[in-house]
């Protein structure tokens, strides 16, 4: 009993000392303990290729409007994918993050090599039928695990953990993720749908909250021989637990965000580039201090 009160005295006195620390990368988190796998592009044997992700998110203290910031996270990254048959395939993320933050006690960058991930995927089923003449069919399901390796810097304050946890380039722990995706076609109408779930570990007694990811897109074809373009529209949900400090929750972190997507996807034979452009529908980050403003990706992908 004597060493849970201390313990509580010894958090609400790191609380004090570390309050003054604190801007709205600090509150929401939204950097390195943040993942997103995005929807994958379909290939015969392998692909590689480079993306390129951007988020901007402004944050308020809710008890002291005179604590601010202003966030910008940008991702250029390197992933491929291997098919070792037609049930099996490997994906692979190299990611490069480069962190700015406009705060009230100054501007604030982090740049260099993130967490590298692999997700190994298995066909559950695919079906490819013609139904008619002209109009061609299919649909896969592929259920996947993966893990997140810690490669990226993660080289915390101690004396203010909470607040330089979330401005490192990496999280410093061993990850594990859960994916599903399905896929359906039907005479160049389609749907591609995503879901994660990440399993975040400690790292010097500080851990990401574990976080849900579902997307789900529509799009239309127009092809013409070997090149297709393909206007898309969807929906983006995420959901973030609280992170954690020694098996504490972390106060005002945590918290859900539905966004509308907008994009296109060209196929140049064996070349693919695509875009999307994604702003919130509904959000409840960091006890609503945190907005997030416009988000998008860019990428562009060689299979063969």
């Amino acid at each position: 009993m004597v060493n849970r009160i201390k313990r509580k005295i010894f958090f609400v006195f790191l609380f004090v000392i570390t309050v003054h620390h604190l801007s709205a990368c600090d509150v929401c988190g939204c950097s390195s303990g943040n993942y997103f796998l995005g929807p994958t592009p379909q290939f015969g044997k392998q692909f590689i290729g480079l993306r390129y992700s951007f988020r901007s998110f402004n944050t308020v203290l809710s008890n002291n409007s005179s604590q601010y910031s202003k966030d910008l996270y940008q991702t250029t990254e390197l992933w491929g994918g291997l098919k070792l048959n037609k049930k099996f395939e490997i994906l692979a993320f190299v990611p490069f993050n480069i962190n700015h933050s406009t705060t009230d006690d100054g501007v604030k960058t982090n740049n260099g090599l993130g967490d590298i991930t692999v997700i190994g995927n298995y066909n559950i089923f695919s079906n490819e039928s013609l139904c008619s003449d002209s109009v061609n069919f299919s649909h896969q399901l592929w259920f996947g695990a993966g893990v997140k390796l810690p490669t990226g810097k993660f080289n915390v304050d101690t004396s203010i953990i909470v607040a330089s946890a979330n401005d490192q380039a990496g999280t410093g722990s061993y990850d594990f993720l859960i994916t599903a995706s399905y896929n359906y076609m039907l005479h160049n109408w389609g749907l591609t749908s995503n879901v994660t779930y990440k399993i975040n570990q400690a790292a010097s007694d500080y851990r990401f909250g574990n976080r849900f990811d579902a997307t789900i897109f529509g799009y239309h074809s127009f092809t013409s021989n070997k090149n297709s373009i393909s206007p898309n529209i969807g929906l983006l949900y995420e959901n973030l637990k609280p992170n954690q400090f020694a098996s504490e929750d972390v106060i005002s972190t945590g918290g859900y965000a539905l966004l509308g997507a907008i994009g296109l996807e060209a196929r140049f034979d064996k070349i693919t580039t695509g875009f999307n452009l994604q702003l919130p529908l509904a959000e409840n980050i960091s006890d609503g201090q945190t907005k997030i403003n416009i988000r998008g990706m860019l990428h562009l992908t060689y299979a063969f």
